[in-house]
């Protein structure tokens, strides 16, 4: 049941297609199945995949652009949260690297492995205990991205309240006042944007051209201990 469910969070949590609309009645099954996230996240889920699934599809993808590419402080980018652009990002990217390969896992996306889609379907195929620590480290991270959004109007929310739950602790409350101490970004505001995201282009990875994920490969993978990433021999 976790597995499914962190594939369908990553799933939600990708970029809208086509493909990804025809899954959303799938993927709300999944999350209405799993009784560990409370009923009003719940159905705040159920309202989110119901949208994503019935939207339009344009305005869903510049939706999601604004939110997620536009807005630092709304980064599925973990590490930006924590490091910014310090010299520490780079050594924590390479330990995560390490850690997905000691699990089976050769990260070989144009994504770098701090996406939280890309982790999350990782922690799909790890046990449960050990996925949870994971989140759980992350809690402060998610609990202050939920709170932006939930400022914002926007029902990505629900995921992260999700991801909140299931991580089973609650996020250390310096750490989480230090993170929303920083003030929301303007995504309309292109100037500053290509100010503060100006830097040289870093790939993890054998392979950046290999591409992410694909949604059928996942969707296919629901209900299999597989991972659509490359899996080291």
């Amino acid at each position: 049941m976790m597995e499914r469910t962190l594939k369908a969070l990553s799933l939600t949590l990708s970029y809208p297609t086509a493909e990804l609309q025809r899954a959303m009645p799938d993927i709300g099954a999944v999350f209405h199945a799993d009784r560990r996230i409370n009923p009003d996240t719940q159905l705040a889920l159920q309202t989110l995949t119901g949208r994503l699934g019935m939207g339009d599809l344009y305005d869903l993808q510049e939706s999601y652009v604004m939110l997620f590419d536009r807005s630092r402080t709304l980064s599925l980018n973990l590490f930006e949260h924590v490091h910014g652009e310090s010299r520490d990002r780079g050594g924590a990217m390479v330990s995560l690297i390490e850690t997905y390969r000691a699990g089976g896992v050769e990260p070989a996306t144009t994504e770098l492995p701090d996406h939280l889609p890309v982790l999350l379907e990782f922690l799909s195929t790890r046990p449960w205990a050990e996925a949870q620590d994971i989140l759980a480290d992350a809690a402060h991270i998610l609990t202050a991205i939920d709170a932006r959004l939930v400022r914002r109007g926007s029902g990505y929310a629900a995921v992260f309240a999700a991801l909140a739950q299931l991580a089973g602790a609650s996020a250390e409350p310096q750490a989480l006042a230090e993170m929303l101490a920083v003030p929301d970004d303007d995504p309309t505001d292109l100037e500053a944007l290509d100010a503060v995201w100006e830097e040289t282009e870093v790939t993890f990875g054998p392979d950046p051209a290999a591409g992410c994920p694909q949604v059928r490969d996942m969707l296919a993978n629901m209900d299999a201990p597989a991972t659509p990433l490359n899996r080291s021999a």
